[in-house]
């Protein structure tokens, strides 16, 4: 029967994917990936040979038609991202909303995703938050903070090592200097950090620290 599944895999320890994502990326016909390179060292630790097609945001839009008329054809697909869940700053809603269109079945499985435990780290509120993702780099950018910053839940966000420091001032002009963030990085790896404290006093952290890997950012909501 034909069918995508969307699975996520680790954002960094190896061992943060589930026994049935395992079983599935064994059973499926193809592999959908956003970097093969990438995939193929997490396939190879668990053994898994299977056929891996590219599928990223460069890509994605070129190759969605063959994708469909393979999966109508009888094939089971499998999409990946580099790391996390499919679709969550990562290539995939296109790719399920035409599914949807075509009638194609669509299981998404549960697994790793970022904000999660930076969210929950963070110790800021959980029942009431909102997503951000990457702010924009240049048009829309200072407009998307204005507005953010009468937002009274949590806010989350994604950023690069090289673009944190100008973020994290631009929190400091458009938020406040005392606005209370956490910042998470190498998430689930050795040298995992959650930093906290006020915007400034992060400001002034990483000034004088190194920077790198993969980071989510975490801002308490405006208070009334």
């Amino acid at each position: 029967m034909s069918k995508l599944y969307l699975i996520p895999t680790p954002i960094g320890n190896l061992e943060d994917i589930t026994l049935r994502a395992l079983r599935i990326l064994k059973e499926v016909d193809v592999i959908l990936a956003e970097d093969t390179r990438t995939s193929s060292k997490l396939l190879k630790h668990y053994e898994i040979n299977k056929k891996l097609v590219a599928h990223h945001q460069h890509n994605e839009h070129k190759t969605l038609d063959r994708i469909i008329d393979s999966i109508k054809s009888g094939e089971v697909m499998a999409l990946i991202s580099d790391a996390g869940t499919p679709a969550i700053s990562d290539p995939g809603f296109l790719l399920v909303r035409e599914c949807i269109k075509n009638d194609i079945e669509i299981e998404c499985l549960p697994g790793a995703t970022a904000f999660v435990p930076a969210l929950v780290n963070s110790g800021f509120p959980c029942d009431k938050f909102i997503f951000e993702g990457f702010l924009p780099h240049k048009k829309g950018r200072q407009t998307r903070l204005k507005l953010l910053a009468e937002e009274t839940r949590t806010i989350i966000f994604y950023e690069s090592p090289h673009r944190l420091l100008k973020t994290l001032k631009q929190f400091a002009e458009y938020f406040g200097e005392e606005r209370q963030a956490s910042v998470s990085r190498e998430l689930t790896k050795i040298h995992e950090e959650n930093i906290r404290g006020t915007v400034v006093e992060l400001v002034n952290y990483y000034e004088t620290h190194t920077l790198k890997g993969e980071i989510v950012i975490i801002v308490d909501g405006a208070k009334n």
